[in-house]
């Protein structure tokens, strides 16, 4: 596949879209990304889970919210944020025959601005896992029933039963910069899966990702990625964070196109490669960060050891470094959720994560060195850095 252009180091201050389980927050940079200004919150006692700026037009944004009147449901703004007015047709199953058991999405989970050759059109990921389409900036979605209604869709996700804490989710939904046509997208549980005609069919793309919780380690789907990421200069790079470690897929490999690669087994055995988050450098296929958690049971999910750092690989996961300073350095017990680390287009890249204790940090300096910039928010489910 052909590799895009590097993409530019921005211009544009940097603003962050911090969705939390209390609603959503706006924090907005001086030109050298020193001093912070919070806006906000934006229906507050609302959980929010995405918030996502459209990069083709700069103006429209889009929140995933499940509010204690409408349910389920999505917000746009048309004005940076400075509005928001509930989507006409959220994503929604259709209703089951009368009789019949119907599936019903719990959450938006997820928000994907389309192609840029496909202007209004969006992606949105819910739990129980179902990916939804929309044609008019995010006004009205339809089932994508390519997945949605696929044959093998209820052997992919488990049928729901899959046990991930909050219900089963379809996250991670990516458009390929160099084609509409060919899309990812991760599910926890059900693996990571492709699509080269713009969702009509799909397929597993697990081969070398371990399950360490099943019979069989190696599956063709039943994978736990809790974040998939493709490099946007170069998009046959993809990275992701699972539930059992740290891949690295290289499409160009004749022979091992399709092999996921575990790059993980690099980091400290004392720390070890669980997590959730996935962040890549915007103009560096080979520089990554991850934030790792307790894997050594399912439920800690904290910093390894109370003591919260990102580890950053700059030749694609041969070898890690440690990126702690400025962070608590014991009795931290911090939790980064999966889309609550993200990473701007500057030069040198700022790197972001939010906790669910509240807090929002930040690096100028490639995770040199981090700062806190927000305390005692609610509990923080995404970070996206965005200009504006």
């Amino acid at each position: 596949m052909k590799q895009t252009a590097k993409k530019k180091p921005a211009a544009k201050s940097v603003a962050l879209l911090v969705a939390t389980k209390k609603g959503g927050f706006i924090l907005s940079a001086d030109a050298k990304r020193r001093t912070w200004a919070i806006k906000g919150p934006m229906y507050l006692g609302n959980i929010v889970y995405h918030i996502m700026l459209d990069p083709r037009d700069s103006r429209t944004m889009l929140m995933a919210a499940k509010t204690g009147h409408l349910g389920p449901t999505v917000f746009r703004s048309t004005n940076q944020g400075k509005t928001w007015t509930e989507a006409a047709k959220p994503p929604a199953f259709p209703k089951a025959p009368e009789g019949e058991q119907g599936r019903v999405v719990d959450q938006v989970f997820w928000l994907t601005p389309g192609h840029s050759s496909e202007p209004n059109v969006w992606y949105a990921g819910t739990s129980p896992q179902g990916l939804f389409r929309s044609e008019d900036g995010g006004n009205t979605w339809e089932s994508v029933t390519g997945f949605n209604d696929h044959p093998m869709r209820p052997a992919w996700t488990g049928n729901g039963q899959d046990g991930t804490p909050d219900g089963p989710k379809m996250h991670s939904i990516i458009v390929d910069p160099r084609d509409a046509n060919h899309m990812y997208l991760g599910m926890s549980g059900g693996g990571v899966f492709e699509s080269t005609d713009k969702g009509a069919d799909w397929k597993p793309l697990n081969a070398g990702s371990r399950v360490d919780f099943m019979p069989d380690p190696y599956p063709e789907f039943g994978q736990d990625p809790h974040c998939v990421r493709q490099h946007p200069s170069a998009p046959d790079i993809l990275y992701q964070q699972n539930h059992c470690g740290i891949y690295r897929m290289d499409r160009t490999v004749k022979g091992a196109e399709n092999q996921w690669v575990r790059i993980g087994e690099k980091m400290p055995k004392s720390v070890g490669d669980i997590g959730f988050p996935m962040v890549l450098h915007p103009r560096d296929p080979n520089t990554c960060w991850v934030f790792p958690m307790d894997g050594t049971q399912v439920w800690p999910r904290t910093s390894p050891g109370g003591k919260p750092a990102a580890y950053m690989t700059r030749n694609g996961g041969k070898s890690w470094k440690r990126q702690d300073n400025g962070l608590p350095k014991e009795q931290a017990w911090m939790t980064v959720f999966r889309q609550a680390m993200t990473a701007d287009a500057h030069d040198p890249v700022g790197l972001y994560f939010g906790t669910t204790c509240g807090e929002v940090w930040a690096s100028t300096n490639e995770g040199e060195k981090w700062m806190c910039i927000a305390r005692h928010l609610p509990h923080v489910y995404a970070v996206e850095a965005v200009e504006l």
